[in-house]
């Protein structure tokens, strides 16, 4: 990782309107779990469902999108990319740090605020807090990745990242059964499932599957977009 340039990145998302994005999403996961609190309906299934519909289902691929191509579509598209390219700083290396970042990013805002929100309902009954944090920490990952890698290929990042988060995560990979062997979200489910215990969380993705398909993806796209990165022009014409 390069310091420098995990600075500027930082410095760049939290400065822009995306940090608004960033906040507005956990903040609403964190009042939807406090009204239930007060309604009286804080139970482990209730904890679940949110967990599962909202913060994994929705929040995360949301967020994961911001993160992923904030950290570089942005520099891309207004041609401040050449001037990180001329440095004497391997592509790979500027990859893999803007993939760090966004990675923190979700961390800070989709993990944490995972945890929070089943702490608040059920405290840390049948480990559905950490298990979820931990699934919506190693999903987010993959999410950071795949977007980070959509972002350097793609001048259309965005829109083609919220077909994706929307139509393949959010539809077919909840509600197609085949597909959900496919969907970044089901494998995190699938960590979540293996490390709470509550009979009415069950992963139709097995462990066995779900954990090398994180590492894959994860890796690869940070790979793939590094060497992407090389062949980027320093005249600007890409």
């Amino acid at each position: 990782m390069n310091t420098v340039v995990a600075g500027i990145t930082f410095r760049a998302m939290l400065g822009r309107r995306r940090i608004v994005l960033l906040i507005l999403l956990p903040v609403f996961l964190i009042g939807m779990a406090f009204a239930l609190r007060l309604l009286g309906d804080a139970d482990q299934a209730t904890a679940v469902s949110l967990l599962q519909a909202f913060s994994i289902g929705t929040m995360l691929p949301l967020l994961g999108l911001i993160a992923g191509t904030g950290v570089i579509a942005p520099e891309i598209d207004d041609g401040t990319i050449i001037h990180l390219l001329s440095k004497p700083i391997s592509r790979p290396v500027i990859a893999q740090t803007k993939f760090l970042v966004a990675a923190t990013m979700l961390v800070l805002f989709a993990a944490i605020p995972t945890y929070a929100a089943a702490w608040i309902l059920i405290r840390e009954e049948a480990g559905i807090a950490l298990g979820f944090a931990i699934g919506a920490t190693v999903a987010g990952f993959a999410y950071a990745a795949v977007f980070l890698l959509l972002g350097v290929v793609t001048k259309h990042a965005v829109a083609i990242g919220v077909v994706y988060a929307l139509i393949w995560e959010g539809l077919i990979g909840n509600f197609v059964p085949g597909a959900r062997k496919f969907s970044i979200q089901q494998w995190g489910q699938t960590i979540a499932d293996q490390l709470t215990d509550v009979p009415f969380l069950k992963s139709d993705v097995a462990i066995g599957f779900a954990v090398p398909a994180l590492v894959i993806v994860t890796v690869g796209a940070v790979v793939l977009a590094g060497l992407r990165l090389r062949s980027f022009s320093l005249t600007g014409d890409e």
